[in-house]
C-alpha cells in the first residue's frame, strides 16, 4: 500500500515489475501478483502501456484498488486484464501490507481473507 500516487512511465520497470521511481515510498519493490492500493495514477498516457506491457511480461499486479482512478490507470488496467476498483477509503483498518484480499473488479467490492 502507498501513500503516494504512482507513474508507471518511468516509474515502473516493465521488465521487471519493479517500482523504480526514486524516492517513492514503494521504490524497489515489485508489484507483480500484488493487489497493488494507491490513491491515484499520475504522469503521461503511456503509463496505460507499461501496466499492459508488465501484463504481457508476467509482472503485473494481481488487482489495482485506487482511491479514486483516473483514465491512465484505469485504461491500463482494461487493456493488461488487471481486475481494478476504485471510490473506496484506502483508510481502512484492515487494508494493510500482507493482508489477503480478494478484489472483484466486475461488483466493485473488496473481501479481506486469510493467510
Amino acid at each position: 500500500m502507498s501513500p503516494a500516487p504512482i507513474s508507471f512511465l518511468s516509474g515502473v520497470d516493465p521488465e521487471s515489475g519493479i517500482i523504480v521511481e526514486k524516492g517513492h515510498p514503494l521504490q524497489g519493490k515489485p508489484v507483480a501478483g500484488t493487489v497493488l492500493v494507491f490513491p491515484y495514477g499520475k504522469g503521461s498516457t503511456v503509463g496505460s502501456y507499461v501496466l499492459y506491457a508488465l501484463s504481457r511480461n508476467g509482472h503485473a499486479p494481481a488487482a489495482i484498488i485506487n482511491a479514486e482512478a483516473e483514465p491512465i490507470i484505469a485504461t491500463g488496467a482494461i487493456i493488461g486484464g488487471i481486475p481494478m476498483i476504485d471510490r473506496i477509503d484506502l483508510s481502512l483498518p484492515w487494508l494493510r501490507d500482507g493482508t489477503v484480499v480478494t478484489v472483484d473488479g466486475d461488483t466493485g467490492t473488496v473481501e479481506c481473507g486469510t493467510a
